[in-house]
């Protein structure tokens, strides 16, 4: 933990009379041990933000939802979550094979509350966690080094409406993306997904995603 602020952050903490209270924080906020408050909290999040780091040093930030207990705590010092089929970019996994440092963001808008995370994450193809994990593509393990809550004050209260009909669930199929309905994309889709825009009543522009978007019908 002797690390843990660089020297930029040091030189601002100086310039606002504020190492004091930054090093007092550190003492008693930021933990190496997820504990039983943590685990409830993490375990009840049905969608978190990732940060992975690229290969030009940029930070990807990502939303990932799912259901409930869509992050599962393995142990005091290890978290797990499931890869569901994205836009075959790959960017967050892409990133964490080139670098496996990354942040997780845990918010509940509902009644305010958040917890950050950082560690050390790998991609298992062959998890056995895949078996609790409808239509999962592997299972990202995470190994954690640091866990602090952050002050709730300035998240927004806000109710939940609904899940996404896209979250695989088990005995249920999942419905296809409009996305890959685009017209511009029917080329380079892979095979699995050829039949897609048959399948959904043919191809649309970019746009007519777009509008489709804008109506929350994307």
């Amino acid at each position: 933990m002797d690390e843990f602020y660089s020297p930029q952050q040091r030189e601002l903490q100086t310039q606002h009379d504020t190492v004091r209270l930054a090093d007092r924080l550190q003492q008693i906020i930021v933990e190496q041990h997820i504990n039983e408050q943590h685990q409830a909290f993490i375990e009840s999040r049905d969608f978190f933000f990732l940060t992975t780091i690229d290969h030009r040093g940029y930070p990807t930030c990502s939303y990932k939802g799912g259901h409930p207990g869509l992050v599962r705590v393995i142990g005091p010092q290890e978290l797990a979550f499931p890869n569901y089929d994205g836009n075959g970019m790959f960017l967050s996994l892409g990133n964490i094979n080139g670098n496996p440092k990354i942040g997780l963001l845990f918010i509940d808008f509902e009644t305010p509350h958040r917890l950050r995370l950082h560690g050390d994450a790998r991609i298992q193809a062959d998890d056995p966690l895949l078996a609790d994990y409808a239509g999962a593509e592997s299972i990202v393990r995470v190994a954690l080094s640091e866990i602090f809550i952050n002050c709730p004050r300035y998240i927004h209260k806000m109710s939940r409406v609904a899940s996404s009909q896209y979250v695989p669930e088990a005995g249920k199929d999942t419905p296809q993306p409009q996305w890959k309905r685009i017209d511009a994309v029917q080329d380079v889709l892979p095979a699995c997904d050829k039949q897609i825009a048959e399948n959904l009543g043919g191809t649309i522009t970019p746009e007519q995603y777009g509008e489709m978007v804008h109506r929350g019908e994307g």
